[in-house]
């Protein structure tokens, strides 16, 4: 089991929990916490309330790395659960990416990734959660085991990827490398249309 959470534990460019300000804020977070389900918690929640959603506040710049979206104190669904799993991880949590496909004007194509974490809880296994900051229609909670995660699938198209990566897609790391403002990332949103994702 050890060998297999390593993945979920390494530090990189795009998940570079080694940086000072991470490693800062993780610290920061974990203390005074009662285990690793309330270090879990507390990471979830500063992510989703703190970090200030790009499309929801039209903010710039688009960030892509863990240190990035810590610094700026902004980024895209996909830059956020790089922030979580990076707290995480510096605190020696293991944690995961998933990915759901979802319409972007809620009746059908077009279609975008929408990115969010699992996390591994001894008492409960891989636990998905969702940091993309709550809003009108939108209640994302941490309440293990039941998973509150910000959107449903409602529409034909829309999928739910079940892979938990140790990495973020290529897809949505080139996205957010490729575009500087939150309107032109909006208007370039990265899809996946296979029935799985790459492992």
């Amino acid at each position: 089991m050890q060998a297999a959470m390593e993945p979920f534990l390494n530090s990189s460019d795009v998940i570079d929990w080694r940086h000072p300000a991470v490693r800062a804020r993780a610290e920061e977070l974990a203390q005074a916490a009662s285990g690793v389900r309330d270090i879990a918690r507390r990471c979830f929640e500063w992510v989703r309330d703190t970090i200030q959603h790009s499309y929801d506040y039209k903010r710039n710049p688009v960030t892509c790395s863990a240190s990035e979206v810590l610094l700026a104190g902004t980024g895209y669904c996909y830059a956020k659960s790089h922030l979580l799993a990076a707290l995480l991880r510096a605190s020696g949590i293991p944690a995961g990416f998933c990915y759901q496909r979802l319409s972007l004007d809620e009746t059908g194509p077009p279609f975008s990734l929408h990115g969010l974490n699992a996390v591994y809880l001894p008492e409960f296994g891989w636990y998905r959660m969702d940091s993309r900051g709550n809003k009108s229609g939108v209640d994302a909670q941490f309440c293990p085991p039941v998973e509150r995660l910000a959107f449903k699938l409602s529409y034909p198209g829309e999928r739910d990827f079940p892979e938990i990566l140790a990495e973020p897609l290529p897809v949505v790391v080139g996205a957010l490398r490729t575009h500087q403002t939150w309107d032109a990332l909006y208007k370039n949103l990265p899809d996946w249309q296979s029935a799985s994702l790459p492992r």
